[in-house]
């Protein structure tokens, strides 16, 4: 397919993680809170069939996360966080073993614990290891793969931390371009970036970084987009995060042609959909 770079990854236990098309991640919310009311799944049941959906629509990978990172957003305890994840993850593993798991937290403790006692794959950190100082050493230690999201502050002050004294896309990929190397550095060899559309950005810089989507490309590394039912588009479409499937869509069919690698999404399907329509288009060299 044009405009895609494969990458081959490795996992924990040894084993090779090629990414040789664009991967669909579904989105599980083991929280009452999170800011997607249609994802929260607060009790066993929720979660079974939120699993059952998740793998019956053909998702790759599905990221778990137990601490809703929306402004506003209750604090949740590391001994409560972890204990929601291990009812998650029970479940993802009793009904779709073997499926690559990531889970969604900024604290290193937690990470560790799920890597080794919960069997996850892959550490997603909203926060890139800027709220947590142990989490690049602890990843180190573990050997799995790395999402490293761009944000400023907390979830509670990063809207107000959007002045960049470049564009915001050179600043970004700049910003992350110099975290990689310090992972690197560090013996942390599997990082993917993810560009953190909605954490430190305007609406306006949010879709200057969809515009130049490519320059991400430049860091060497797998590129994760989030966009799905974000504010930057029930914002800019004047509706709510349960009218944003369609703007959804769209976003996650531009990123897609100019190369994502992953989609993290709430809904599997219509991501699906657009990754098939775009991969045909795309056939052709």
């Amino acid at each position: 397919m044009r405009n895609f770079k494969k990458y081959t990854l490795t996992l924990r236990d040894g084993r090779s993680w090629v990414i040789d098309r664009p991967l669909i991640m579904g989105i599980l919310n083991v929280t009452p809170d999170s800011f997607y009311a249609g994802s929260r799944c607060d009790n066993a049941d929720k979660i079974e069939t939120r699993v059952r959906q998740i793998v019956a629509e053909g998702a790759d990978m599905i990221d778990v996360g137990a601490y809703s990172t929306r402004p506003g957003a209750a604090e949740v305890s590391p001994e409560e966080e972890y204990t929601r994840l291990c009812r998650g993850m029970e479940i993802v593993h009793r009904l779709a073993p073997g499926m690559l798991t990531s889970v969604d937290t900024f604290r290193a403790g937690v990470a560790q614990d799920c890597v080794e006692q919960l069997g996850v794959d892959i550490v997603n950190d909203v926060a890139g290891g800027t709220l947590d100082a142990h989490m690049w050493e602890t990843v180190a230690r573990l050997q799995v793969p790395y999402i490293m999201m761009h944000m400023r502050g907390t979830p509670a002050t990063m809207q107000q931390l959007t002045h960049y004294d470049k564009p915001v896309t050179d600043a970004v990929v700049e910003y992350l371009a110099y975290k990689i190397e310090q992972l690197h550095a560090m013996g942390v060899s599997n990082v993917i970036a993810d560009p953190g559309f909605g954490f430190s950005k305007t609406l306006e810089q949010n879709y200057q970084m969809m515009d130049h989507l490519e320059a991400f490309h430049s860091l060497q590394v797998p590129l994760l987009v989030g966009v799905s039912r974000k504010s930057m588009i029930f914002k800019l479409l004047g509706c709510t995060p349960l009218e944003s499937l369609n703007g959804t869509t769209v976003l996650n069919t531009m990123a897609l042609l100019k190369g994502a690698h992953i989609l993290r999404v709430h809904d599997v399907k219509p991501a699906v959909e657009a990754r098939a329509i775009v991969e045909a288009t795309l056939a052709v060299e």
